[in-house]
């Protein structure tokens, strides 16, 4: 099994002690220096560990053949952009399972046209953890409401759609809803 996880590593900005360190139970950096270089075999327990000590699903860690990840080129910080100590890749986002897409045909708010906004749904249950989030939630026939969860009082959710001028609406009883996390954007 060819893995990552040395670039994801280094694009979290962890040492190989941090990793060995965030492990449960944790374990040595040499051990993690061992996986990330093969001489010492991958499994399965292990790439979980890892994953979770590096906040990132295993499959993340798992290069396959027809994946293309994107070489770093410069790094950009108030200083301006320099370039990586030491080679590293971007590893295009996967949708989480159950995942949405939202498309954006006008600009409005700090949305433009064109824009991709990618979700995941939450069910009722972890609504709470969407509030002060952008969120899509479905309302009867094939209709949606999308905006910032601004409140929640009991199965009564209230959104503000983006833009000036807008007013609160209110969705009751929603089977679910989305929460918007990655914003994809072209530049061109």
């Amino acid at each position: 099994m060819i893995t990552c996880i040395r670039e994801v590593r280094r694009a979290k900005g962890m040492t190989l002690q941090d990793v060995a360190d965030a492990c449960v139970p944790p374990t040595t950096a040499q051990t993690i220096g061992r996986l990330e270089t093969g001489t010492r075999t991958v499994s399965v327990g292990w790439l979980n560990r890892i994953a979770k000590a590096l906040g990132v699903e295993a499959a993340e860690l798992v290069k396959l053949p027809d994946r293309a990840d994107l070489p770093v080129a410069a790094i950009l910080s108030p200083d301006g952009a320099v370039a990586p100590r030491h080679p590293q890749t971007i590893t295009p986002p996967h949708p989480e399972e159950g995942a949405v897409a939202i498309t954006v045909s006008a600009s409005f708010g700090d949305y433009r046209h064109g824009d991709v906004l990618w979700c995941d749904r939450v069910a009722p249950d972890d609504f709470g953890a969407a509030l002060n989030r952008d969120v899509l939630v479905p309302r009867p026939a094939g209709r949606f409401v999308f905006g910032r969860l601004i409140g929640r009082e009991g199965a009564r959710l209230q959104i503000l759609p983006p833009g000036p001028g807008t007013r609160q609406q209110v969705v009751d009883n929603a089977p679910w809803l989305a929460v918007a996390t990655r914003l994809v954007r072209d530049m061109r």
